[in-house]
């Protein structure tokens, strides 16, 4: 996939996470760690702080997670969902967007910081994922 347009992606996001494809003007990424569906939102940004955007801008990422939040509680059946702007350890800016359950690897703690059981989503899996974020209009089409 093509690099992002108005910025490059972080190394460390680009090592971490599968590229899905866009979402309006950011990029939709997965966490490799397959234990919990952990998705990354990298708007197409100087900022490197959420509430330093320009408010059309935030207010479309967060329509974007809201979208992420509904395919997480419905289709993929999470009963809460945790949202973040950290920004510690990558400076590039980035919305964490996950499903938590009670019976999830590290519930109730929190997972930033904490090393997943090691699983991974197979290529399958992954074009599933992506066929359910496009039909629910999260993805763009041909991500």
């Amino acid at each position: 996939m093509p690099e992002l347009a108005a910025v490059a992606l972080h190394p460390r996001l680009a090592e971490d996470c599968h590229r899905l494809g866009r979402s309006g003007d950011a990029w939709l990424l997965l966490s490799r760690e397959a234990a919990l569906h952990w998705f990354l939102l990298v708007p197409d940004s100087d900022c490197s702080d959420l509430l330093d955007m320009p408010a059309a801008a935030r207010n479309a990422l967060l329509q974007t997670a809201a979208g992420l939040s509904r395919v997480l509680k419905g289709p993929l059946g999470y009963p809460k969902v945790n949202l973040g702007a950290l920004g510690n350890v990558v400076p590039q800016l980035h919305l964490h967007v996950l499903g938590r359950r009670p019976d999830d690897f590290c519930w109730p703690d929190p997972v930033w910081g904490r090393p997943g059981p090691g699983r991974v989503y197979s290529d399958e899996a992954l074009q599933t994922l992506r066929q359910m974020l496009e039909t629910a209009k999260v993805l763009d089409g041909s991500g």
